[in-house]
């Protein structure tokens, strides 16, 4: 069968594909639209399998709100450059998205699942993978939900470096949510509250600042008085609501949330990468290798 220009175009929107794998997908199985279809899928599976061995340590974060329920993912790239193309912004969207629809309990339980043009995640990612050209990975994400007397705090940091999802209870003060979000991209609290810190963190830091003080020469009488202060300061820096609020350093973030109403009952900050060993690449070596091997 011969292959039109129409055949071509048809295939591309179906798939997404470079102009030039559709037409030589479409003259391998002598013009079967289904079957070309599965040669690029099968295409990209193998093009995502030669690339398994990258770090895909760039990428971006984004938030997705619809009504009472949000998403927050993170889905990783090779190169800060794919992560601004937009094919890769679209992929991004489509994902979240979808995750909003499904709510999978995890990025596997994710990958299986079938998005609404009817392909399973994971392939679908396959496909993406085909036609941009580098690894990429959803890596995590998180599904809040709230109730009509909530607010989201949804921000994203430096283009989507940074994606910070919090739910404040109480107020639908969505400003005011989001100035929440915001200090906790800057600040990078653990916990909420000190009274979710394990007790095994607190015994930890407190055997640790008691050595500090008596290494310091600090009397024993003085040193349980003194321990119990860096104590709390130490509640200050890993703690949100007792942090000094960036908006206002004279207000703590509790009394701010209280000021509107409301209630910190969650946030989950992501951050681009972070936990990922990044490859660090010699350049020189790399192209001395290459030329060796001509």
């Amino acid at each position: 069968m011969a292959v039109t220009a129409k055949m071509v175009k048809e295939l591309r929107e179906k798939t997404g594909a470079g102009m030039m794998d559709c037409k030589k997908a479409l003259v391998q199985v002598d013009g079967d639209m289904e079957a070309a279809i599965d040669f690029l899928r099968e295409k990209g599976l193998s093009s995502a399998a030669k690339k398994a061995d990258r770090v895909a340590a760039e990428g971006t974060t984004y938030i997705e709100v619809k009504g009472n329920d949000a998403v927050l993912l993170e889905v990783n790239a090779e190169t800060d450059f794919v992560a601004k193309n937009e094919g890769f912004k679209t992929l991004v969207k489509e994902l979240a998205d979808h995750l909003l629809a499904a709510k999978p309990a995890t990025v596997e339980e994710a990958l299986e699942t079938t998005m609404e043009n009817g392909v399973k995640v994971a392939d679908h990612i396959s496909s993406a993978i085909a036609t941009i050209g580098e690894k990429i990975t959803l890596r995590r994400f998180t599904v809040a939900t709230k109730t009509d007397a909530d607010a989201f705090g949804a921000y994203l940091h430096m283009g989507g470096r940074i994606g910070v999802l919090a739910v404040v209870e109480g107020t639908t003060d969505a400003d005011a949510a989001k100035d929440v979000a915001m200090h906790i991209a800057a600040l990078n609290p653990k916990y909420i509250a000190h009274d979710q810190v394990s007790e095994d963190e607190i015994a930890h830091e407190r055997k640790v600042l008691t050595e500090q003080a008596l290494n310091e020469g600090k009397p024993e009488n003085i040193v349980a008085k003194m321990v119990e202060g860096r104590l709390r300061k130490y509640f200050e820096e890993i703690c949100v609501l007792d942090q000094a609020f960036v908006k206002n350093p004279d207000q703590k973030v509790g009394d701010f949330v209280k000021s509107v109403g409301g209630t910190l009952t969650s946030f989950v900050r992501y951050e681009v990468g972070e936990g990922i060993e990044k490859r660090e690449d010699n350049f020189a070596e790399e192209v001395m290798s290459q030329v060796k091997g001509k």
